[in-house]
């Protein structure tokens, strides 16, 4: 959650301002009150949000310890983290410097005694969904928060089914709480309908305990880190670019690793966009992850002219870090779609942010997932800036954007979605008047100190 601070004070032109509602909700309101601002300064995102839950997972799941340098230590790692615990796992206190996580073995996670609660996560249930299945004789109940459960299970309970599984839930065994029987499953070929890694990691994560090999075929190469920790702990894993396809051999035991956690490129993102349209403004975002299934955001910025340097790459720990040093540009529109938008998925809704400030008409399509992440980012995204007097059209499966309309401050609201919450406090840098972000504090989700980040860069 944000701090219990009611005010931040920033030098002016800008004020911002962290209100609490009677129902314990978060205002965030910025009030530029002239156009002086600039961006300035160095900043450490948190630790990757993916990476942070498969280290737990596979620490929890490995014999041994695991040390995790960098941990996200926001809500969704604190669901992942809550519910191996309470199968048996050993997990120190979270904190970004060091979480040991002592290892019960593949195949010797505890039935637990309450229902599993994912709360946010949907990485934490979709993954840990493939877990439960393959482990035999335990008998598991699995829920979320309200936005977890209206979100689309069966696009990993089906291939699951197909293994075997044994899985029951609402709407068809499409939608949480869910019950697991585990059982040992068969290995299958998928050809998954969808680039995702969640459903590729979900099917994975289960072969790791069948007896033969289980493949994933993707339409385009989703995020890989799955595949780059499994092997790290030992998996017997074979990927195969030209064809999409990875595939699991089961029956080998994993092994506890060191795991040091990059910056998280959907954080830096914010960051990035906020940099490229605040004018005057220079930021630098240390220790990011680039790995390449991830760094579609900063193509689509090279697209749209932003002006973006990568500095001091190097390899840590198996992933590609860097420092990404970003200066205002003039911006100009592109258009989004096809085998990109797997690699940029989370990032479209700060992208739009980019494209209001864009010269010409940006198109963002082939983007239909979008629907059912914590909120309709579609939607959301299309009414919350068309109140700031952005000119927006929705799409089926995306938006169209007509950039060079100057915003004016509204009363928005995130719609407890953090990106959905942080897209809007940087589009509300750029508008005149007072912006007001409701349920903020959806933020913590990913970036608890995004506020506290935002007051330390800004100058006039």
């Amino acid at each position: 959650m944000f701090a219990v601070t009611r005010q931040f004070i920033l030098m002016s032109p800008s004020v911002i301002t962290v209100e609490t509602k009677e129902d314990v909700s978060l205002s965030l309101v910025i009030n530029q009150i002239s156009s002086g601002i600039s961006l300035q300064g160095r900043i450490l995102v948190p630790g990757d949000k993916s990476i942070s839950h498969r280290a737990l997972m596979l620490g929890a799941l490995a014999q041994g310890e695991t040390k995790i340098q960098g941990l996200l230590l926001g809500e969704d790692p604190r669901s992942t983290a809550s519910c191996f615990q309470a199968m048996g796992a050993k997990i120190s206190p979270l904190n970004s410097e060091m979480v040991t996580v002592t290892g019960i073995g593949l195949g010797n996670l505890l039935e637990p005694i309450d229902i599993l609660n994912a709360g946010n996560s949907g990485t934490t249930l979709r993954l840990m969904l493939g877990i439960l299945a393959s482990h035999p004789a335990r008998f598991f109940t699995v829920t979320g928060d309200s936005s977890l459960r209206v979100r689309p299970m069966s696009r990993v309970v089906k291939p699951l089914q197909q293994m075997e599984a044994q899985i029951w839930g609402r709407k068809d065994n499409s939608l949480a709480p869910l019950a697991i029987q585990g059982k040992v499953l068969k290995p299958i070929h998928y050809h998954s309908p969808i680039a995702s890694a969640q459903v590729k990691s979900c099917i994975l994560l289960a072969g790791l305990m069948t007896d033969g090999k289980t493949t994933v075929t993707e339409p385009a190469i989703s995020r890989d880190h799955s595949e780059r920790m499994l092997r790290a702990f030992g998996a017997d894993l074979e990927v195969d670019p030209d064809s999409k396809s990875v595939t699991v051999t089961g029956g080998k035991s994993l092994h506890g690793q060191n795991v040091i956690v990059p910056g998280d490129i959907s954080s830096a993102a914010f960051w990035l966009v906020a940099g490229a349209i605040v004018p005057n403004s220079e930021l630098v975002i240390e220790n990011v992850g680039v790995n390449p299934t991830r760094t579609g955001v900063l193509e689509a910025l090279e697209m749209m002219g932003a002006d973006i340097e990568l500095q001091n790459q190097r390899e840590v720990a198996g992933e590609p870090v860097a420092d990404l040093r970003v200066r205002t540009s003039k911006l100009k529109s592109c258009t989004i779609s096809g085998d990109i938008i797997p690699r940029l998925i989370d990032e479209i809704p700060i992208l739009a942010v980019a494209a209001v400030f864009a010269e010409g008409t940006t198109i963002i399509k082939d983007a239909e997932e979008l629907r059912v992440k914590e909120s309709d980012r579609i939607a959301v995204m299309a009414q919350q800036l068309t109140k700031m007097g952005a000119k927006v059209t929705e799409l089926p499966d995306g938006m169209e954007i007509t950039g060079g309309t100057p915003l004016t401050g509204s009363d928005v609201d995130s719609h407890t979605d953090h990106r959905i919450a942080m897209s809007l406090a940087i589009a509300a840098l750029n508008a005149k008047g007072t912006t007001t972000v409701n349920r903020a504090e959806a933020a913590s989700i990913s970036y608890p100190d995004f506020t506290n980040t935002l007051q330390k860069i800004i100058v006039s």
